[in-house]
């Protein structure tokens, strides 16, 4: 799909300086920009290049003077990054704007799906599945019985959604996840064999929540495991069954949590943490990466290490362990001076 220079100015609200009728299909780096290609400056370490690149359109700040003649038409905006953001947006939008059912598929004839939908190849819609409106469901994709789906969803391919599981609006779950399959949960008998606990629970995600590729979120074992308003997930992130999230909280990769675990809203937390279960974790929390969290943390604690410990006195700590051969060998050498004044 082709867009000139003056629509895209008119989208961002810009100024076009060159030709209005230059047409782009693509984006790209500034420094690597290819004819037919839209890039964006905002960085002036990046000057140089808007006087060599072969990109056809450039996003520019208001203040931006040329130095000298350049053959890229300028669409100039207020900020070049936010508008180049917003423009990703929109494309993506347009990327993604499928519509319509793919063959084959599998529909229950119990399930209710909204308007403007799209269903990929070889996805199964189960029985009693409630999905709203403007919902796409990209292909190989499985969603079990009684599940409830909102408006605007974004589900990509090969996607997993167990049964009686409820999704939010405006939510995007990445190819790979799996959401409520069975928590870890294992009781030995007699014999020391482990018989599993059945997980009777479901999982329950609001709206606006991100989940990254490959992450899974176990189903509770009685009750709900619930990821709140506005959570954003990254890659391979592990929830085990029964733990809550809550609002605007953020998580990198390779995170684990165990179950029952709560953790408040705003929190920052760093890639592969692992949290032990049954923990309780404050609002506005930041846990550094690779820490390990095996006790209750406050509001506003900001803290890492294995087991984490608060932040500064990590820092203080890890100044004084990079310095130990230095204080042993100090230590050392007091003992000797220590032993010959005995002698």
């Amino acid at each position: 799909m082709k867009f000139t220079a003056q629509q895209i100015a008119d989208i961002l609200e810009g100024t076009v300086v060159g030709n209005p009728d230059e047409e782009v299909s693509t984006l790209s780096k500034i420094e690597e920009g290819e004819k037919g290609s839209l890039t964006f400056l905002s960085n002036p370490k990046y000057n140089s290049f808007l006087y060599t690149t072969n990109a056809s359109i450039a996003i520019v700040n208001n203040d931006f003077k040329l130095e000298r003649d350049i053959f890229t038409t300028l669409i100039k905006v207020e900020n070049a990054y936010k508008s180049f953001s917003k423009l990703l947006e929109f494309y993506n939008e347009v990327k993604n704007n499928k519509l319509g059912r793919e063959n084959p598929h599998f529909i229950s004839n119990s399930a209710k799906i909204g308007k403007n939908e799209y269903i990929g190849a070889f996805a199964y819609i189960g029985e009693n599945v409630t999905i709203g409106e403007n919902v796409k469901i990209y292909p190989n994709c499985y969603i079990g019985d009684n599940t409830v789906i909102g408006n605007n969803c974004i589900l990509f391919a090969g996607v997993k959604i167990y049964s009686e599981t409820q999704i939010g609006n405006y939510c995007k779950i990445h190819s790979g996840c799996i959401i409520g399959s069975d928590g870890f949960g294992f009781a030995p008998n007699e014999e020391g064999e482990y018989k599993a606990i059945p997980q009777i629970g479901n999982v329950i995600i609001e709206d606006y929540v991100d989940i990254g590729s490959s992450s899974t979120i176990d189903r509770a074992t009685l009750g709900s495991t619930i990821i709140r308003r506005g959570v954003k997930l990254d890659n391979q992130i592990q929830i085990a069954h029964n733990v809550e999230v809550g609002k605007n909280t953020v998580i990198a990769a390779q995170t684990g949590i165990a179950g029952s675990t709560k953790i408040g809203q705003n929190c920052m937390i760093g890639g592969q943490v692992g949290f032990a279960g049954h923990l309780s974790i404050g609002n506005n929390v930041k846990i550094q990466g690779q820490s390990g969290i095996t006790k209750n943390l406050k509001d506003g604690d900001k803290v890492q290490g294995t087991p984490a410990m608060n932040y500064s006195d990590y820092n203080k700590s890890y100044v004084h362990f990079r310095n130990l051969p230095k204080i042993v060998a100090k230590v050392s050498e007091i003992e000797k001076e220590l032993n010959t004044q005995k002698q």
